[in-house]
């Protein structure tokens, strides 16, 4: 749903897949969009993380699947998506990801768009790989950074939902997407001021320690610290 999550999940992916090219792309790359999306076009596999930037009015041949991890406001939209795979009498998957409180969502889009839906069942065997996204921003401030703006823009962005009777913000296990973005310690923001996540174990590192791996980054960070100081 946001810039931020298709910046942190892409770099994760990135890392976590390797045989696989892996791609991003969001509204706010004005200039790079039609270079990676024409690039794209032309593998003969790959992944493409994008926002709804990439939902409708384009064409990319052969698309087996398409994973939506955050619902859209619109029922419409929804088969917009959808409709990235299976094109032109090829066939497809479309797989959306929905929180128990939220399975109303799927009477939604079948009143809404006649579309019907089943469950798939969870995969059995399934890589825990957060502790390797941890280590990766224990390792690397960017990736940390990236992880925390990411989780900041999910929750505003799950705020602003249209169907907020469905997906509401009060209802939101905090420490549990904490722990899904790999977060090292909660973000200050007003959405969690004032509330105690008992499920959530911050790691002990100070987090200004984390230096950023890019040596620039890092030169300029230390002098804005040493200002600061």
């Amino acid at each position: 749903s946001t810039c931020a999550c298709v910046e942190y999940y892409g770099k994760a992916l990135e890392s976590l897949i390797k045989q696989v090219k892996i791609m991003s792309i969001h509204g706010k790359m004005k200039h790079k969009r039609n270079k990676i999306f024409t690039e794209f076009r032309k593998l003969p596999g790959g992944i493409l993380v994008c926002t709804d930037v990439m939902a409708r009015g384009i064409d990319i041949p052969e698309v087996h699947w398409v994973l939506q991890y955050d619902p859209p406001s619109s029922a419409s939209a929804f088969v917009h998506r959808c409709g990235r795979t299976a094109r032109i009498g090829n066939t497809g998957s479309a797989l959306v990801f929905l929180l128990p409180m939220e399975e109303s969502y799927v009477n939604f889009l079948s009143i809404n768009q006649k579309c019907p839906m089943q469950e798939m069942k969870p995969q059995a065997n399934v890589l825990d790989l957060l502790p390797k996204l941890k280590s990766m921003a224990l390792a690397d401030r960017a990736v940390f950074e990236k992880g925390m703006k990411a989780f900041v823009s999910y929750v505003q962005a799950y705020a602003k939902h249209e169907c907020n009777l469905i997906f509401r913000i009060k209802d939101l296990d905090f420490a549990s997407l904490a722990r899904g973005f790999a977060l090292l310690k909660m973000p200050k923001m007003p959405e969690l001021r004032g509330k105690c996540f008992p499920d959530f174990t911050p790691v002990t590192v100070n987090t200004d320690s984390i230096s950023f791996k890019d040596k620039n980054r890092e030169k300029q960070r230390q002098k804005k610290l040493e200002q600061q100081r």
